[in-house]
């Protein structure tokens, strides 16, 4: 059994499905807070049918750009002020005044950059119009970056694309599978190339090791 696998089985019987990615309106329904690590709210584990509508589709993306060098209760402050403020839907953004939209998402830091970039994220996700992006499309929208928009295909829209993020980094770098001189794609292979093309088991895997990380940091 290769490393990689070996990690995956190790961390599932330690901490069993993680339930990513959390929504706000789980919040409080039977079965989807288990307690974790750095949010307390909205997972849904052992059920991958989320995101069930556009709505819960939109909060996702808007959730992996917020998310860029900033915990997620930060994160989750944020969208719950564009909740409130009724400000999470794209054609609201985009008319929202960016003093609205920077105010709310202040939470989630980096403020008047992220303004901007879920405004231009905004206007590329309506001319989708429904349609899935290819990676190459969310990468040459201004903002997203690889994890973003790995992020963005694995749980908005389900495809197989591996997120490494800090905490697979450290892991990898700790158990001496890669090294400081690996990119991000070096990394990314390296989970695609030893693993099923299975979005669940990308998901959950990806979402184990972020427990693993933010538990040892504890």
């Amino acid at each position: 059994m290769s490393k990689i696998l070996s990690l995956y089985n190790s961390l599932y019987e330690m901490y069993g499905p993680q339930g990513w990615w959390p929504l706000l309106e789980l919040h409080g329904k039977k079965g989807c807070n288990p307690t974790k690590s750095g949010s307390i709210k909205g997972y849904h584990p052992d059920d991958y049918s989320y995101p069930k509508n556009k709505r819960q589709q939109f909060e996702i993306c808007i959730g992996a750009i917020l998310a860029q060098n900033t915990s997620w209760p930060n994160v989750e402050k944020a969208l719950i002020n564009l909740k409130d403020k009724r400000l999470l839907d794209a054609e609201k953004i985009i008319s929202a005044s960016d003093k609205m939209l920077s105010d709310a998402i202040r939470p989630a830091g980096y403020f008047n950059q992220k303004t901007k970039k879920l405004k231009i994220f905004s206007k590329f996700y309506k001319s989708l119009k429904g349609k899935t992006p290819s990676r190459g499309d969310l990468l040459n929208c201004w903002g997203v970056g690889p994890e973003t928009a790995d992020s963005i295909l694995l749980y908005v829209y389900k495809q197989p694309e591996f997120v490494v993020d800090t905490y697979t980094k450290r892991i990898l770098r700790e158990m001496k599978i890669i090294t400081s001189r690996h990119s991000y794609d070096d990394i990314k292979s390296l989970f695609e190339d030893d693993l099923s093309k299975d979005y669940k088991l990308f998901q959950e895997f990806h979402a184990l090791i972020v427990e693993h990380a933010k538990r040892l940091k504890r």
